[in-house]
């Protein structure tokens, strides 16, 4: 498995990132990314009720072997938009279908933006033929889609990654956006996956449930879930033929690896925030009771705050822990800061407050390790999540948001 120092297209995708004018900015603002063949594709939505017309449309069109395109515009998320809406929707698929010679179920479409406001269709429909005209297969055109997907982001986010198969070298690769309003299930989150290997329809749908598991669904930035949370997956099998069972675990374990990438970068990016966070909960009978408490910590303002101000409050992430409803005996429960152990077996351990507290100040990336070593609910699982401080500066952003 080789992640590639330039983000590469998998054989036979094309990509393309234009202006349509959306944006009032004029900065790119349509993306498109095509397959030249049918593709089985999956998709994984936000499981918010008040969804965008778009996750709605392609809801339905995955999962699916006949996929040919998703077409992607940013500055407007057609959210809240009711029936015109849907309508509108399955217009930007029907025009990039004719574009293309294909049928309009074969296209999926993503928006992302401000929620309520109408598409501006005729910017839209004027820009997709000069989106078609755009698309090529080099690592520029790549970037250029990524860019258009952006909103609040500070930089594209896009990666590949090659795996060595029986049938030959097979290609990862995806991009996404996305800075705030982050939250598991997923995140505002827009994010296109790409491969190259070929994919039974149940291969597709259980590789991408197992990346985005494990990566998407393990970010949050403010705890607020959006209505367009949408990842594609496109698997045009122009590379080699069926996988063996090792070689799918391979392409499962890249498809992960590029999530993650993206996801990592939706927090390195996070809105006005100073601190990357990686949190470590390990120790536990289940997934699921070690996902919930990394989730609690990484959501409570009152760590993101502490950690903003480099506060080393250790009382502030175990007492998160304890809300998330799992039966765990603090007796069996040790925290490291950075490396610094601060609490072991239910009691706090003395440590060198100002070292660690000039040490967060100073480094962008903290650690949390919260083990627990017996007792209830006490097993061999962990889970790795990522989160952001919160500063005055996301305060700021959020609030001007649409003013």
């Amino acid at each position: 498995m080789n992640a590639l120092s330039t983000s590469q297209l998998p054989v036979g995708f094309q990509a393309s990132g234009s202006t349509c004018g959306i944006k009032v900015s004029g900065k790119p603002d349509l993306a498109l990314f095509v397959s030249d063949r049918d593709a089985t594709a999956a998709g994984v939505f936000t499981t918010n009720k008040v969804c965008g017309a778009p996750v709605i449309v392609s809801k339905q069109r995955v999962p699916s072997t006949v996929a040919r395109a998703v077409i992607i515009n940013s500055g407007n998320s057609n959210a809240a938009t009711g029936e015109p809406g849907i309508q509108d929707a399955k217009r930007m698929t029907l025009a990039l279908a004719e574009q293309l010679g294909c049928d309009t179920k074969s296209v999926c479409v993503c928006s992302t933006g401000v929620i309520g406001v109408p598409l501006p269709m005729p910017l839209i429909l004027n820009g997709i033929p000069h989106g078609i005209q755009s698309l090529g297969t080099s690592d520029k055109h790549f970037l250029e889609a990524a860019t258009a997907m952006m909103t609040t982001d500070t930089f594209p986010k896009l990666t590949s990654m090659d795996v060595a198969v029986a049938g030959g070298t097979v290609r990862v690769s995806g991009a996404c956006k996305g800075a705030a309003m982050i939250a598991p299930n997923m995140a505002t989150m827009l994010s296109v996956m790409m491969t190259d290997a070929q994919l039974t329809p149940a291969q597709c749908d259980s590789a991408l449930r197992f990346g985005v598991d494990r990566t998407f669904n393990c970010i949050s930035v403010d705890g607020h879930m959006s209505t367009s949370d949408t990842v594609l997956l496109l698997a045009n099998g122009a590379v080699g033929g069926s996988l063996t069972d090792a070689d799918f675990a391979k392409v499962r374990e890249a498809i992960q690896q590029v999530c993650q990438k993206l996801a990592t970068d939706i927090i390195r990016d996070a809105e006005g925030a100073d601190h990357f966070i990686t949190i470590d909960v390990t120790g536990m009978e289940t997934r699921e009771a070690a996902y919930r408490m990394a989730q609690e910590i990484a959501d409570s303002a009152l760590v993101k705050t502490a950690i903003a101000g480099g506060d080393p409050n250790w009382g502030r992430i175990v007492s998160a822990a304890g809300y998330a409803h799992v039966d765990f005996d603090t007796a069996f429960v040790s925290l490291h800061i950075n490396g610094t152990e601060v609490y072991r077996a239910g009691i706090p351990v003395p440590f060198d407050a100002a070292a660690l507290s000039k040490q967060l100040k100073t480094n962008r990336d903290v650690h949390l390790q919260l083990a627990v070593s017996g007792g209830p609910c006490s097993g061999n699982e962990s889970v790795r999540f990522w989160t952001s401080d919160l500063t005055q500066e996301y305060v700021r952003l959020n609030s001007e948001y649409t003013t």
